[in-house]
C-alpha cells in the first residue's frame, strides 16, 4: 500500500513575514493529517526559515530545483550538498516552468535525478505533456520520453527511491484540470511502462498529480487506484486550501 504524498510548490512567492504565517498554520492543523506525507517545496532563499520552523515535526521540506554539479564554477546553481546540508528532504526535477522557461533537457534532468540521489535528497521527478502534444495524441510518448532519460543513466532501481509527478502542462495554473479519468489513465501508463522494466519497483513509487489540484477536486483525483497524491501549486499557498486537500488524502 503506498503512502500518500502532498508536497506543496510554492514556486517563486512568499516573504519572510508569510512564509512564518503559512507555517505556523500548516503546523496548527497538521495533527489532522493521520494517513499522508506532507511537504513544501520553497525558495531557496526561505530553506533555512523551513528548517528552523519544521524541524521535528510531521511537515517535510524541499526544493523547486537542484544543479546537476557538486560544486565549482555555476553561479546562481545550488548543489544536492547544500540541500542536504539543510535538511531537505526533496527537490523537484524537471518541472515543467523549469523545461519551458529555462531549458532543462530530458538529458539535463537525468543529471539533476542522480544529482539529487547521490546526496540523499528525494527527488520528484515531473513529466507531462503540453497541450498541443495532448491534441495530436502524444501523451504517452512524451512521458514515456521522460521517464526513460531518467531510467537510461539513473537505472530502474533508482525509480525505486523517488517520486513522480504527473503533470499535464496545459493544466498548470490555468484552471484547466484533467478529469479523474484522465490523470488515472497517465498515472496507469506511467506504472505500467515502469512495470515492464521492474515490477516492484512501479509498485511501490508514488505517483503524484499535478495540474491544478485543488480542495474541490482533491478528493476525486485522490480516490484513483494509481494517484497517490498531489504536486500542489496555487492552493499550498493557501493553509486551509492545502490542509484540506491534505485530509483528502489521509
Amino acid at each position: 500500500m503506498r503512502r500518500p504524498l502532498i508536497a506543496g510548490n510554492w514556486k517563486m512567492n512568499g516573504t519572510r513575514a508569510s512564509v512564518r504565517t503559512l507555517l505556523d498554520g500548516l503546523l496548527s492543523g497538521i495533527s489532522s493529517i493521520k494517513n499522508a506525507d506532507v511537504a513544501v517545496c520553497v525558495p531557496y532563499v526561505f530553506i533555512p526559515e523551513a528548517a528552523q520552523l519544521l524541524a521535528g515535526t510531521a511537515i517535510a521540506w524541499g526544493a523547486q530545483d537542484v544543479a546537476k554539479e557538486e560544486s565549482g564554477a555555476y553561479t546562481g546553481e545550488v548543489s544536492a550538498g547544500m540541500l542536504k546540508e539543510f535538511g531537505c528532504r526533496y527537490a523537484l526535477i524537471g518541472h515543467s516552468e523549469r523545461r519551458s522557461y529555462y531549458g532543462d533537457s530530458d538529458a539535463v534532468v537525468a543529471q539533476k535525478f542522480v544529482a539529487a540521489q547521490k546526496h540523499g535528497v528525494t527527488p520528484v521527478l515531473c513529466v507531462g505533456e503540453l497541450l498541443a502534444e495532448r491534441e495530436q495524441g502524444q501523451t504517452e510518448a512524451v512521458v514515456e520520453r521522460q521517464l526513460a532519460a531518467a531510467v537510461k543513466i539513473a537505472g530502474i532501481a533508482a525509480i525505486a527511491q523517488s517520486v513522480i509527478a504527473y503533470e499535464p502542462v496545459w493544466a498548470i495554473g490555468t484552471g484547466k484540470t484533467a478529469t479523474p479519468a484522465q490523470a488515472q489513465q497517465v498515472h496507469a501508463f506511467i506504472r505500467n511502462w515502469l512495470a515492464a522494466h521492474d515490477p516492484a519497483t512501479a509498485q511501490s513509487v508514488r505517483v503524484l498529480y499535478g495540474g491544478s489540484m485543488n480542495a474541490a477536486n482533491a478528493a476525486e483525483l485522490l480516490s484513483q487506484p494509481d494517484v497517490d497524491g498531489g504536486l500542489i501549486g496555487g492552493a499550498s499557498l493557501k493553509v486551509d486550501d492545502f490542509l484540506n486537500i491534505c485530509r483528502a488524502a489521509g
